[in-house]
């Protein structure tokens, strides 16, 4: 039987990583690249959830973290941690979830961080791609202005440029991928 990472790469493979000979893709950094993954033809999709819950569910116990939840900034973590959540719950050691807003809501309660987290909770900050990282680094911030323990941060696939990596790292929190750019190049 293959392997749930092998079987999510190939998955990526074949309806999220668009590679060009020249630099033609424009990446939310403004820079132009050769390659792009667009994850969510993945993440949204349901054999995608599933291999991507495992995979990162598995890293988790691998890494040994005993996180109470998983999130990250909506939309890109959203799914991610959904799958990861549901794969936790089949495990019986169940990792609640949550969603970063970009900003505040403006009316109800007027949260920026909803789901099934409160002040001194142990997390984990989830991604889906990283390239310089300011989702992940934006959503650490956050997390921590709540009062959240960030135990690492961890993302499907690392571009492993514009210093991704490094910048969330200079956070102080580690960061740990499913993949990275050299597995699908």
């Amino acid at each position: 039987m293959e392997s749930t990472v092998k079987i999510l790469k190939e998955l990526i493979i074949e309806r999220s990583f668009k590679k060009t000979d020249t630099p033609s893709i424009l990446l939310s950094s403004g820079k132009m690249s050769c390659f792009y993954f667009n994850m969510k033809k993945v993440t949204y999709n349901p054999t995608g959830q599933v291999l991507i819950g495992e995979a990162v569910y598995n890293k988790i116990i691998e890494l040994g973290l005993s996180p109470d939840a998983i999130g990250g900034l909506t939309m890109g973590a959203d799914p991610v941690a959904i799958s990861t959540s549901f794969t936790s719950a089949l495990e019986g050691n169940p990792i609640e979830t949550f969603s970063i807003r970009k900003e505040p809501k403006e009316y109800g309660m007027k949260l920026q961080i909803e789901g099934n987290v409160q002040q001194g909770d142990s997390v984990i900050i989830i991604d889906d791609v990283v390239t310089t990282g300011a989702s992940t680094v934006k959503a650490i911030r956050i997390a921590r202005e709540h009062g959240l323990n960030i135990l690492a941060a961890i993302v499907l696939v690392d571009r492993c440029e514009e210093n991704g990596r490094q910048n969330i790292e200079a956070t102080g929190i580690p960061m740990y991928s499913i993949f990275t750019v050299s597995d699908f190049m």
